[in-house]
């Protein structure tokens, strides 16, 4: 399933049309992204938690040459789910 298939999954439930449940889909994700940019945490409760993680520099090994090459230190965005969604799949 897509972003577009739940944007019609949303129209479908409830009375938006699918443009509507589209761009609110876009607002979604796009005030959820803000907010990990800033460094804070989204807590949909139910559903799950957004959060930043900070990934360490570490060294690597560049598999072609053999040479350990250095590795900049990231962030990456998480998702936790949440009990109410663990429950729904399982």
């Amino acid at each position: 399933m897509n972003k577009y298939d739940v944007a019609a999954a949303v129209a479908a439930k409830t009375a938006m049309s699918k443009a509507a449940a589209t761009e609110a889909l876009e607002a979604m994700l796009d005030v959820i992204t803000r907010a990990l940019k800033k460094g804070s945490e989204v807590r949909l409760v139910g559903f799950g938690s957004f959060y930043v993680r900070n990934r360490k520099a570490s060294k690597g090994r560049n598999p072609r040459t053999g040479a350990t090459i250095a590795i900049k230190p990231t962030k990456l965005p998480k998702f936790k789910a949440g009990k109410t969604l663990k429950d729904a799949v399982n």
